[in-house]
């Protein structure tokens, strides 16, 4: 894929992105998070004095209760090597996160560690020289050249180490589907068939909200793949021989809208905060979301009994799906404040400790060799992303232009869902986003 990356270009994007941040708007979670345009603050590594305890922030989006319970967890296996270190622990809202590490990137009050978006997101912010590059760091080499691809620089310096793998499937409530004699679909149809019988049981079949945009390229993220090619129409795409509004691809749009008999009343006003909630205290039967959001369902409701599959295929013997990407890395600020404390939290994030942690307490697979856990669920969802996995479109390829496509694909899903748009409208809307971007 090439893209119309000069130097102007990226400097009219750097300084859109401030603009936002400065006018208090608001990104999606998995958008681009961008710097300012001018020169990022310089900062100089400190070492703390003999026993000396030594704070080094980090920022993220992920704002969960659950998350808050990981990094004491985090705290008491990092002290076990480096027991002068003490976690400064300071999250923004998903929906906010963006807005707010582009101001404080732009006022030199960002933290030392920060958790960049991936793929173009992180690129957006090494690009712009607000942080310091981690080639050599120990334990990078544990990681394959793919994962490591996702926190690079335009200048091919690595500026992240790899968080974890991700992925999008369809989770459900084993006891309601026990209770309504339901078995996992193995077609689409079978699966719109399930829908139909919890509907017709009293039961709201797919926890959904469409007030939060990237809730829905979420969704499409996983659906999509199913009626638009999957892996094959990605990698045709990214050639150049194939666009978004093609057929292929309005037909993975009309799925979506196929789906919405089956939300929750007013649904267009839901968030993910509702939708947790709504699966979690077993108002619907099912959702189709990140596996990233189980630990925080299960906060809500720790005896919920979940199951999950994939995406069922539209032909009957077709391979199902799941969306995979690397969500996320942890990159050192060029302004930390302790860099060398800071890189020793880096370097504990490539070890075997740290990705059982990950595993454990987020039910996320991890990209660190050696981890394991006893976790069926999480064990079924790591053999899924091995074995049915397909790339993320949105995330991995169109994260770029400004407003970001994916920040178009949602928007125009959500004027579909307020009948404001057609699915063809709303393919047509997002290809005439890519052609400000991709060089043909």
């Amino acid at each position: 894929m090439k893209m119309k990356v000069q130097s102007t270009a990226m400097l009219i994007l750097i300084l859109s992105m401030v603009l936002a941040a400065c006018g208090g708007g608001k990104e999606n979670n998995g958008g681009n998070s961008g710097g300012s345009a001018s020169p990022a603050p310089s900062g100089s590594a400190s070492a703390p004095a003999g026993g000396d305890k030594v704070t080094v922030t980090v920022t993220s989006w992920r704002a969960e209760s659950s998350e808050q319970q990981f990094y004491k967890k985090l705290q008491e296996e990092l002290n076990k090597t480096s027991p002068e270190i003490v976690i400064d622990y300071q999250p923004v809202k998903a929906t906010e996160y963006n807005t707010t590490l582009n101001l404080n990137l732009n006022t030199g009050t960002a933290a030392d560690i920060i958790h960049l978006r991936p793929y173009a997101g992180g690129k957006a912010v090494a690009d712009a020289g607000y942080l310091d590059p981690i080639d050599g760091l120990t334990g990078l080499d544990k990681f394959t050249p793919a994962q490591l691809a996702a926190a690079q620089g335009s200048d091919g310096k690595q500026y992240g180490v790899p968080y974890m793998l991700s992925s999008t499937q369809i989770l459900y409530n084993k006891e309601i589907f026990e209770k309504n004699g339901l078995q996992v679909p193995q077609t689409w149809d079978e699966f719109i068939q399930t829908a139909e019988k919890l509907k017709a049981a009293s039961v709201t079949p797919l926890a959904f909200g469409s007030k939060e945009g990237w809730v829905l390229s979420l969704m499409h993220g996983a659906v999509g793949p199913q009626f638009y090619g999957g892996t094959e129409f990605v990698d045709k795409f990214l050639a150049g021989e194939a666009k978004l509004d093609s057929p292929e691809y309005i037909r993975s749009i009309q799925a979506m809208k196929d789906l919405q008999p089956y939300f929750p009343a007013n649904f267009e006003g839901l968030g993910m905060e509702d939708i947790r909630t709504l699966f979690a205290t077993g108002q619907t039967g099912m959702v189709i979301n990140g596996h990233f959001e189980i630990a925080s369902i299960l906060g809500l409701n720790p005896d919920l009994q979940i199951g999950v599959f994939p995406v069922p295929p539209v032909e009957a013997g077709g391979k199902g799906s799941v969306s995979t990407w690397v969500d996320g890395s942890f990159a050192l600020n060029k302004s930390a404040k302790n860099k060398e404390a800071a890189r020793k939290v880096l370097e504990f994030m490539t070890t075997e400790a740290y990705g059982n942690l990950i595993l454990d307490h987020t039910k996320s697979p991890s990209p660190i060799p050696g981890t394991s856990t006893n976790d069926a669920l999480v064990n079924e969802i790591a053999q899924l992303s091995g074995t049915n996995a397909t790339p993320y479109l949105a995330v991995t390829a169109l994260n770029n232009g400004n407003p970001t496509t994916k920040s178009t694909l949602e928007n125009s899903l959500q004027a579909m869902y307020l009948g404001k748009l057609t699915p063809e409208q709303v393919a047509a809307e997002v290809q005439k986003s890519v052609d400000t971007w991709f060089n043909k």
